[in-house]
């Protein structure tokens, strides 16, 4: 299956082992979500925030609700 959000931002932990997207859907609304991945698994970026489903009006919404829900976020440099 294609994925068929624009990422608008994505924001990784120093060490690469996390990130968190900003994404546009095809219906303009706004969403995140956090993925891990393991450098030693080839399979790429697994979500683990189970916030994919939650909808904003803009970026920047989207983007404060990511600060005030995913702990690394808020304390990255």
């Amino acid at each position: 299956m294609a994925h068929i959000n624009k990422v608008m931002r994505s924001i990784n932990t120093p060490d690469g082992g996390r990130c968190v997207d900003i994404f546009l859907r095809p219906d303009e609304t706004y969403g995140f979500e956090e993925f891990r991945r393991d450098v030693e698994d080839l399979s790429g970026w697994f979500a683990i925030g189970g916030h994919i489903e939650k909808s904003f009006k803009t970026e920047q919404e989207a983007f404060d609700q990511a600060l005030a829900t995913v702990s690394w976020l808020k304390d990255r440099p």
